[in-house]
């Protein structure tokens, strides 16, 4: 009896250890080393979906066979992933938001304990939608050659990927938002309270931090993205341009990371 009691006294510490750890993972620079990591991520997959042409039938609603279906093979795949990875489980990290949250399923599988680290009211944000339609008619331009291989499928793979990857990094701007408040709830506050959009931005804006990540992304994308052969390296021959995903960062992943943290913020005090 006493050691039955011994061991379920060890079980609940440990339960109680590994929430402690998950709840005290979240500081203002854990997630800025998240935000590093997804980088990588986010290059990789671009430099994944430059290897296919444009492929513009992937994109058009009527290129599907699919009876009662009109919408694109593209929006299809995701539509139809999604809904598995929502059984699996992936839409009860709150790192995680789908392009299509209408309908999904409930998870089938056992909960994780994760952190609830996120403010409840605020923690629905979701640009998914303004995501979406700038990677179609903004990056794929910017990066994608023209031209169709035929190779649909695999185009609509890629993308899927890409996309998750450009939402987790500029929806972890929830994550960026909350740190922030709790490290000078005191700065936040006032503005929350007077609902003062323009305010926050400017409050939450870091010019010389926004500077650094384009640098860093550039030369990343320079050592990633470089033409090798057995022999050497092939200088300035890359296999997606390193300003080009400079430029992505600076004008649509910064901004729009900045936008989810004021929507955030907006949010945070209800």
């Amino acid at each position: 009896m006493m050691l039955r009691f011994l061991v379920l006294l060890l079980v609940h510490l440990l339960k109680l250890i590994s929430f402690s750890m998950v709840k005290g993972e979240y500081t203002l620079d854990s997630v800025r080393a998240c935000l590093v990591k997804q980088e990588d991520t986010i290059i990789f997959g671009l430099i994944d979906r430059a290897k296919l042409p444009f492929n513009s039938p992937t994109y058009h609603p009527n290129h599907t066979s699919v009876p009662h279906y009109s919408a694109s093979l593209l929006q299809f795949l995701v539509i139809n992933t999604e809904t598995i990875q929502a059984e699996a489980g992936r839409y009860n990290n709150p790192e995680e938001n789908p392009f299509f949250p209408e309908n999904l399923p409930p998870s089938i599988v056992p909960h994780y304990n994760f952190s609830q680290f996120l403010h409840p009211a605020a923690a629905s944000v979701n640009i998914n939608k303004f995501i979406w339609k700038l990677y179609f008619h903004e990056l794929l331009p910017m990066f994608v050659a023209l031209g169709d291989d035929g190779n649909y499928a695999q185009t609509a793979a890629s993308d899927l990927s890409l996309l998750q990857a450009i939402s987790r990094r500029i929806h972890y701007g929830k994550f960026v938002a909350e740190a922030k408040f709790r490290e000078s709830p005191q700065d936040y506050e006032p503005l929350i309270r007077a609902q003062d959009r323009e305010a926050l931005m400017k409050l939450l804006t870091s010019k010389s931090v926004e500077d650094m990540v384009r640098k860093r992304i550039e030369k990343k994308a320079m050592v990633f993205g470089q033409e090798v052969s057995v022999d050497h390296d092939v200088k300035g021959k890359y296999k997606v341009d390193p300003l080009v995903v400079s430029h992505f960062y600076q004008k649509w992943v910064i901004p729009l990371t900045k936008i989810v943290e004021v929507e955030y913020f907006l949010h945070r005090l209800d």
